[in-house]
């Protein structure tokens, strides 16, 4: 006597189904995890003031770049990882040569290359000395010889009276200064890491009713 066992329907094509969907879940999941939480960044960035241009170094990526994968993963990273830690932890900055931090007053103005003026740029700009006054409470100055002009930077005077001439603080010095802590990433990334698995669920079950 010969037996033959029919299943209906076939196990096996289910089972591909359901592999299959939970591939798409998997990778979609990890693809709009990856995308909210660089918008998330993005956010915090520019909310903190610190710029759309800093904001659009945070880029993501999917992986595998191309079909479905149960192990599919999001990367979220800064193409400029230095200054993005620098404010996402709050570091003590301290000279590299163990003396003074220099920081530019609003007399000293700005720096011709972009970011905060050296006391020899301003010098050499201005054609003015700078001239150092210790003071033991509060952080020591370089100061100048000179007189305000309408945009409240320090120029040299031209007058031979000495009329409007005055000293004026360029830099304030500090042995040390801790950048204040602007950004909280990893809080993000956390939010975005609990509802993954959240995401893969939806996404499973909505694969499965269209299949």
């Amino acid at each position: 006597m010969r037996l033959k066992l029919d299943i209906d329907p076939d196990l096996v094509a289910m089972m591909q189904a359901e592999i299959k969907a939970g591939e798409k879940a998997v990778t979609g999941a990890m693809r709009e995890a990856g995308a909210g939480l660089k918008t998330a960044w993005r956010g915090q960035i520019t909310g903190a003031g610190l710029g759309r241009r800093l904001a659009n170094s945070i880029r993501n990526a999917t992986y595998p770049e191309a079909g479905d994968s149960l192990n599919a993963t999001a990367l979220v990273w800064s193409k400029a990882p230095v200054i993005i830690g620098a404010h996402n932890a709050g570091p003590l900055i301290r000279s590299k040569d163990g003396f003074w931090l220099a920081i530019p007053t609003e007399a000293a103005g700005k720096s011709l290359r972009g970011g905060r003026i050296t006391p020899g740029e301003w010098e050499r700009r201005t054609g003015l000395r700078l001239r150092f006054v210790y003071r033991r409470r509060g952080p020591s100055l370089l100061v100048a010889e000179g007189r305000l002009n309408t945009k409240g930077r320090a120029v040299a005077s031209k007058s031979k009276t000495g009329r409007g001439r005055a000293t004026v603080p360029i830099f304030l010095l500090v042995p040390q200064v801790r950048l204040p802590k602007r950004l909280a990433l990893a809080r993000e990334a956390e939010r975005a890491a609990e509802a993954v698995p959240g995401r893969v669920v939806g996404k499973w079950v909505e694969g499965r009713t269209i299949l």
